[in-house]
Parts: C-alpha cells; sequence; structure tokens
C-alpha cells in the first residue's frame, strides 16, 4: 500500500468518526466553507483547495485541503522542503516547489504533490458524472523548456510536456486526465493547453493557447491561470491574469462525443487522484516534471464564468 493511499483511507477514517462523535469532521468542514482568500462566488463549487501554509499536524509532507472534500495531498520526495518562502499575490505565504532533480538518472526522486488510489478517491466524487470542471492558480516557471527525459537512454532526449495541475480519470495509471493544464507540444510547438477527457478511456481534447507559451508564463514571474471544461457542451477556455485566451481546438471531430442528446457528463467514477508538477503521483514513474512554484491551487465541480475568473484573480491580487 502507497503512503498516498494510506492518506486517502486514514481520511475517509476520520470523517467517519468525526460523523459518530458528533466533533472532528464537521468542526473542519465549517472551517473549510470560507477560505480567505477564495471569492465568495466560487466557494460552493471549491471541492479542493491547497494554499500550502497547511500542513497537517505530525507530518509536515501532507498538506491540507481547504476546499470541501478534505482531500489531503502528498508532498512527494522534498516534504516540507517543498514550502517556500515566495508570495504569490499579496497576503499569500508559502508557495510549493516542485522540479526535476537528477535529469540523468532513471529513477523515482523529482518533487511533485498530489494523491492516487487505485480504487479511485472517494473524497473527489463532486468529479464523478459532472458537467463541468475548474482548474486555476498561480504558477511560476524556471524552466526555458520540457525537462531532460530522466526514463531514456539518450542524454539529450526530452519529455513533450511540462506538467501543471489536473485531475486524474477514474482508470488513471497516474498520468490520465480529466482535467489538466499544462504546456505540450502541439504540432511540433510548445502551448499551454486546457486537456481534458469525458469518458474514461475514450479521447481527450485540448485547447491551446495561440500565443507564445514564454510571453504568458515569463521565467521568473508569478501568472494566475485557469482553465475550464464543460463537459456538456465541448468547450474549454483557458484564462490569464483574469483574462480569456485566443487559441484553437487541436481536434475539429467530436472526441468527448457530445453531439448526440444531452445531458453530457463524466464517466461516474471516483477520479484516481490529483497530480501536481508532474505525473504519477504514487511515485511510481518519472514525467513531465516542472522546475516551478505553485500557490492557491483550486479544483472546482463546475465551470467558472468568465466573469467570477477574473473576480477570482482580482480578490486575490487586490
Amino acid at each position: 500500500m502507497t503512503r498516498t493511499r494510506r492518506v486517502v483511507v486514514t481520511t475517509a477514517t476520520l470523517l467517519a468518526v468525526g460523523m459518530v462523535l458528533g466533533a472532528g469532521a464537521p468542526a473542519a468542514q465549517a472551517d473549510r466553507s470560507h477560505p480567505r482568500d477564495v471569492h465568495p462566488h466560487l466557494r460552493s463549487n471549491l471541492v479542493a483547495y491547497y494554499d500550502f501554509d497547511h500542513p497537517v499536524e505530525g507530518d509536515p509532507a501532507l498538506e491540507r485541503d481547504q476546499g470541501r472534500s478534505g482531500t489531503e495531498i502528498e508532498l512527494v520526495n522534498g516534504g516540507a522542503a517543498m514550502r517556500v518562502a515566495d508570495r504569490a499575490y499579496p497576503g499569500s505565504g508559502k508557495a510549493l516547489q516542485t522540479r526535476q532533480v537528477n535529469p540523468a538518472e532513471n529513477g523515482n526522486d523529482d518533487w511533485k504533490a498530489g494523491t492516487w488510489s487505485a480504487s479511485g478517491v472517494r473524497n473527489l466524487r463532486p468529479f464523478a458524472g459532472t458537467q463541468g470542471t475548474t482548474v486555476m492558480g498561480w504558477f511560476k516557471l524556471d524552466m526555458d523548456g520540457p525537462a531532460l527525459n530522466s526514463t531514456t537512454a539518450n542524454p539529450t532526449d526530452r519529455f513533450n510536456a511540462i506538467g501543471l495541475a489536473g485531475i486524474l480519470t477514474g482508470d488513471s495509471d497516474g498520468h490520465g486526465v480529466r482535467a489538466l493544464l499544462e504546456l505540450i507540444d502541439v504540432n511540433g510547438e510548445l502551448r499551454l493547453v486546457a486537456l481534458g477527457r469525458r469518458l474514461d478511456g475514450g479521447n481527450s481534447q485540448t485547447f491551446a493557447a495561440s500565443e507564445d507559451w514564454r510571453t504568458l508564463l515569463p521565467k521568473g514571474r508569478w501568472v494566475h491561470l485557469a482553465a475550464t471544461f464543460d463537459f456538456n457542451t465541448g468547450a474549454l477556455a483557458l484564462y490569464r491574469d483574469g483574462k480569456p485566451l485566443d487559441g484553437f481546438y487541436t481536434r475539429t471531430d467530436d472526441p468527448w462525443r457530445v453531439s448526440g442528446p444531452g445531458p453530457h457528463v463524466t464517466t461516474a467514477a471516483d477520479p484516481r487522484g490529483i497530480k501536481i508538477g508532474g505525473s504519477f503521483p504514487q511515485n511510481s514513474l518519472e514525467r513531465n516534471p516542472c522546475d516551478c512554484r505553485m500557490d492557491a491551487l483550486m479544483f472546482l465541480d463546475s465551470v467558472v464564468s468568465a466573469s467570477d475568473v477574473e473576480k477570482q484573480y482580482r480578490y486575490m491580487a487586490r
């Protein structure tokens, strides 16, 4: 049993005990209902939220969820050292540092974060059978392109993507996603994208920003990003610092199979977890590491409107 699997079981057990005793779990839920830096319009749909200022008591390698689900995540390989002093926005505290550790070795030592369970993460059930999802947060890159590929013998081979943050499918091996913000090669050019999959085992759709990724994410600068996934209509959108980005879909067919009668929702299976700063949060393989910092990562079970994305950005950047 992996450490992240034990975290899921422990969280569920504590919630059950709290309900029986009428104490612990309800109080924690109430505390998470009004996170300080989340705009009131978003709070009811905030499933998971990580500001990296709330280590789990007794185990600082775990981060508490400030959303309603109570889904703890693990700071993989770096533990407490991954919380660094760097303000993404006024009023923020620490940020998460992720990075590739040894590009010359096929190992499992990259700094990343998340949670994974082969049976699905029960706390993330709001993302099962949902019509919409939003992923957003603050990101600061410290790299000029995808990292060297530590899984191949070629010393010049590089990964084709830089992982930011996303929600896994219900059948994911730690890589496959329902909703993901990342930088990935699109027709030979790295682009900022929203990549989503409505049906487990089905095809993904990608919406890629038209503007150069180095302009959208200047090295060493904090930027607020958001991606929305409307699984009912097939529409995706990207936002930077509260403003929508022009872009294009990489497929012109119907990869999500939404052309027939609706409503259309995601597969009714609990996601297997969350991945942040790279794939395989269970630490079984290295892929698409991100040498970067992140803060205020939000995962919502709705399509946040353009107006509310801007409100959230201004609420934090005020």
